[in-house]
């Protein structure tokens, strides 16, 4: 299991460079977070919901997603705490204190998917979340120690040099926590060093020698995991000024829930355009080509946002001028006439007036739509494959063209007879070199036919390879194999 000083420590990533770097071994790995907290989340091959690091981590792992992988996943709402999905569908809802009394029924859950992994590898790689020296939440932990005493495995404890404080963080974390807890961590590394690694590894051995734990290695900073799914709003880039006027300019407004915005990192790697995140109380700039409204895990509430921030204002201006308007999701559902919530689903009964781009409305339903989707554009034929993941239907009022059509005919989202205005929810769009290559055409720039899975597929290799340079990954397969076979019963800890 590896567990974190901190939060954003490299966690995630880490473990799909070790899948990645253990299955070119020849190993049976399988990645898997007991409990997660994200708004950016996959549809799985078995048709539920996970968090996109563990989709990234399965790529690694070279194997399907599968809803154990992550068997409870939190997706903060602004109005009502968080949407709690267990084993792939939504289970309920609860704000943080209320959350902490559910823990203890949802435990079973997590050891039920930990069991079913079990079942099909060589060796688990567990992600634990946050800080491993939360002791005001150890009571009740499923996540971190909660579940490593639960299942009896060897702690890997992550710092992060680059944010500082990295030696106080590791050895702190020995002083907080209790002997049981402490006694499970068997070795730490420390991430993203930038420089001459000899300044540190002195350091290293005084950490091994005060902690009493192995040293499993110092990891060199890796500037290509940038080209790796994000999986927090903090890891988005921020606001940027126009500083390359030939290039495509595109705008994407930062909503206070926006969700599965790596539907946009493909685009980060196109060299004929800028990409741009605007948080709220910056104006929609006037330069742009194209803004993009991204996908809401709170949909009404992040409407209301946009009203609040004038972006209602910006948005039909970048219309008349000329701009191009392309709505994901939540994004798609904005764009109409009204979103109608019958039964509360994010908050409290009530009908809100959308922007009116589009002749639609979308009513929100109790049940979550998931799948994976594959289908061809209406304006060019591009092909692309992708997934839905949205509350509501959305009906089209008007003869608006379908903006795809999937392999069975069905028709899919619409787009305005000027071409200017897209709806669609369609996720990982831009994830298919062709369909990619479509739009960007369509919004007038030349885009390349690389599919950006090839992309994050060489980067987990080199990533795996850097590791393998840096790390003891001979150590840490010792460490698994310490464990003979998963407990015959699990217990709670």
């Amino acid at each position: 299991m590896f567990q974190g000083t901190g939060s954003s420590v490299g966690k995630s990533v880490l473990v799909a460079g070790i899948a990645r770097a253990l299955t070119n071994r020849g190993f049976r790995v399988r990645p898997f977070k007991p409990q997660n907290m994200s708004n950016n989340a996959a549809v799985t091959a078995d048709g539920g919901e996970i968090g996109r690091a563990q989709a990234l981590q399965a790529q690694a792992c070279r194997v399907e997603t599968n809803i154990h992988m992550n068997p409870v996943l939190l997706k903060p709402q602004s109005e009502t705490g968080s949407q709690i999905i267990v084993q792939g569908k939504r289970w309920g809802k609860a704000k943080a204190r209320d959350y902490q009394n559910l823990k203890p029924q949802l435990f079973p859950y997590l050891l039920q998917s930990f069991e079913i992994l079990s079942k099909d590898a060589d060796i688990i790689l567990i992600e634990g979340a946050g800080s491993a020296s939360e002791i005001n939440l150890r009571a009740h932990d499923i996540a971190n120690m909660g579940f490593a005493q639960a299942v009896q495995v060897p702690v890997m404890l992550i710092g992060d040099i680059d944010r500082g404080g990295v030696i106080a963080s590791l050895v702190g974390t020995h002083t907080v926590l209790d002997e049981s807890d402490r006694s499970l961590i068997k070795g730490f590394l420390v991430n993203k060093m930038r420089g001459d690694l000899s300044l540190f590894t002195d350091t290293m051995s005084w950490i091994a020698q005060k902690t009493g734990w192995r040293d499993l290695g110092l990891i060199p900073y890796f500037p290509d995991l940038r080209n790796l799914p994000a999986e927090d709003t903090v890891d988005l880039m921020a606001h940027f000024q126009r500083n390359q006027s030939e290039k495509l300019q595109i705008v994407i407004p930062l909503l206070p829930t926006i969700a599965n915005f790596d539907d946009f990192d493909p685009l980060k790697q196109e060299q004929n355009i800028q990409l741009h995140f605007i948080p709220i109380g910056k104006p929609l700039p006037l330069w742009a080509d194209v803004i993009l409204l991204p996908g809401s895990k709170s949909t009404i509430a992040d409407l209301k946002a946009l009203y609040a921030a004038g972006w209602d204002i910006d948005l039909r201006a970048h219309y008349r001028k000329g701009g191009y308007i392309l709505g994901i999701c939540g994004g798609y559902q904005m764009l109409g006439r009204e979103i109608i919530d019958l039964h509360g689903i994010e908050g409290q009964i009530e009908t809100v007036t959308g922007l009116g781009l589009l002749n639609i409305s979308t009513v929100l339903e109790k049940e979550k739509y998931l799948t994976q989707v594959k289908g061809h554009l209406t304006f060019n034929n591009a092909a692309f494959t992708g997934y839905e993941m949205h509350l509501g239907q959305t009906k089209i009022n008007d003869s608006l063209r379908p903006f795809a059509f999937f392999d069975d005919r069905r028709c899919e989202g619409c787009i305005s007879s000027d071409s200017r205005i897209i709806g669609t929810y369609l996720h990982g769009l831009f994830h298919c070199g062709e369909a990619r290559h479509a739009l960007l055409a369509l919004f007038g720039a030349k885009g390349n036919n690389r599919n950006h899975d090839e992309i994050v597929d060489k980067t987990l290799d080199q990533w795996a390879e850097h590791l393998e340079r840096w790390l003891s990954i001979e150590d840490m397969i010792a460490l698994a194999s310490e464990i003979k076979k998963p407990p015959e019963k699990f217990s709670r800890g």
